[in-house]
């Protein structure tokens, strides 16, 4: 029988709904979580004050310009205010600047590996995703150019790439966005740029400035620690800014965020440790683990991606259940056409320890 129901626009029945990275294992144990990329130090102890300010101004409305917030992004790194646009996390941007700019028949390109909310944009807006194949786990220009037709209305970048921590260098960038046809939108993904130490890299503000088809994206929720609050910024041209700000809510970022986001910003010294840390442990992990007899795609993010062998009972999936059973949480990333991996966060000294011991334990199984 014919179904009657209202039906979804076209493309909503083809996204495969994002699943976050697990936080919980069973039996009760307090797990070792480190499937969702989160800072192990946790957030500015200025950016938790700033935030219990406001408990007592719950029933105002937050400052729909989010004013406050993109004057000290401004300030923090030299940029004009008014191509800032603020959105709960760097996910809402990306969906509006689908909304924006994609439409049926249209395409948007991205790489074999990208983060999978470029597809689920792509799709909600009835676009088409085209995935580019990768080489050796890094994207890839070449193959980018070759794939972009008229049709193709943003290419998404994540760079640092997220889940493999592989880069490309900005000369590659400015390639990448020198060969696209300049109705094409090139959006920069920069969640994880804070953790950079390239001298090759550039988070994208450059090209921002000096180009009017290139929007970088950047979040509070890795290297600030505030994920739970739902906080991202977008450096756009000025028509870029002026479009997205049309579709936007017009409270789509909370006070609460507002005021921790201008703290966080302000406390230097914390990024500065979550920096050194990340470059302290990211190698060590990375060495420990290889000398497991385990490959490590090498990351500039704060995290790494394991790859395990298909032998039965050595594979990612048979990893996966040993570390949980231990309260350990990895991320499983088949969905990002890596089944043979798993995603770790760098997380503590201890938990850092405690992961190298228990896939020592693992791989020595019989």
């Amino acid at each position: 029988m014919a179904k009657t129901g209202p039906a979804p626009q076209p493309g909503i029945l083809k996204i495969s709904p994002y699943v976050p990275g697990e936080s919980s294992v069973p039996g009760g144990i307090t797990p070792i979580k480190l499937s969702s990329n989160e800072t192990p130090l946790g957030p500015s102890p200025m950016a938790l004050a700033a935030y219990k300010s406001l408990a007592e101004e719950l029933h105002r409305y937050p400052d729909g310009a989010a004013a406050a917030l993109r004057t000290a992004i401004a300030k923090r790194y030299g940029l004009d205010a008014e191509r800032i646009v603020c959105g709960c996390g760097s996910d809402e941007l990306i969906n509006l600047i689908a909304h924006a700019y994609i439409g049926p028949g249209d395409e948007a390109i991205m790489s074999e590996h990208g983060f999978l909310m470029y597809r689920i944009a792509t799709l909600s807006n009835g676009g088409e995703p085209i995935s580019v194949p990768e080489r050796g786990y890094r994207a890839n220009v070449d193959a980018i150019l070759q794939r972009a037709t008229p049709k193709t209305k943003v290419v998404f970048l994540a760079n640092p790439n997220n889940p493999t921590g592989t880069y490309l260098a900005h000369g590659e960038v400015r390639r990448l966005r020198a060969g696209l046809p300049s109705q094409t939108l090139l959006v920069l993904d920069a969640a994880y740029c804070e953790y950079v130490r390239r001298n090759d890299y550039e988070a994208g503000l450059e090209l921002v400035a000096t180009t009017d088809n290139t929007v970088m994206t950047r979040t509070f929720s890795k290297i600030h620690g505030l994920a739970a609050l739902r906080l991202g910024w977008a450096y756009c041209p000025a028509e870029v800014a002026d479009v997205i700000n049309r579709v936007r809510g017009p409270f789509n970022v909370t006070a609460p965020a507002i005021a921790a986001g201008v703290a966080a910003l302000e406390d230097r010294a914390h990024v500065e440790a979550a920096v050194a840390h990340n470059e302290k442990w990211l190698p060590w992990v990375t060495t420990e683990i290889e000398k497991l007899g385990l490959e490590v795609t090498p990351s500039v993010g704060n995290f790494v991606l394991i790859h395990f062998p298909n032998a039965s009972g050595k594979d990612a999936g048979a990893a996966d259940e040993f570390l949980k059973a231990r309260g350990i949480i990895m991320r499983r990333v088949a969905a990002y056409g890596l089944p043979g991996c798993l995603r770790m966060t760098i997380g503590t000294e201890d938990d850092n320890r405690k992961v190298a011991a228990a896939l020592g334990a693992f791989l020595e199984r019989s």
